[in-house]
């Protein structure tokens, strides 16, 4: 049999655990209660925040939400021209990979064998012989 079923069924034989009881409440003082809430309720029964305090930090507020906008507005402007200059970067690495493969293939192109090859459908032929220098004496021009 399990060993740790015989050691909860003996902790169950033993009774009930005692219940605990809450210590009794006592009322709060008036100056707790002040305490407590001293700041909502200067904030609001004293009139710390009166309409005309409200209507004079007015300006403020709306000049606190309009630098919150232009904040957002730059964070997203930010996040934009990141975007687009990965998506240039990779432009520009597709671009490079296109080019050293084209001048790669130019530089197979422009050997002499395959202009050779090119040239022989048109019936040019390479030249044996080296070229001939051609001499104009001043007096016969």
């Amino acid at each position: 049999m399990n060993r740790f079923r015989e050691e909860i069924e003996e902790e169950e034989e033993v009774g009930p655990e005692p219940e605990l009881k809450a210590a009794p409440k006592r009322p709060k003082t008036a100056e707790e209660k002040m305490d407590s809430n001293s700041f909502i309720s200067k904030l609001f029964n004293d009139g710390l925040v009166s309409k005309e305090a409200a209507t004079d930090a007015l300006p403020y507020l709306c000049f606190l939400a309009l630098l919150g906008m232009i904040y957002i507005a730059n964070s997203h402007f930010a996040v934009n021209n990141v975007r687009r200059i990965d998506k240039l970067n990779k432009e520009v690495k597709e671009l490079r990979w296109e080019y050293k493969s084209l001048k790669a293939d130019l530089m197979f192109k422009s050997k002499l064998t395959e202009v050779a090859k090119k040239v022989d459908t048109l019936g040019i032929k390479e030249l044996i012989e080296p070229p001939k220098k051609i001499i104009v004496k001043s007096d016969e021009y």
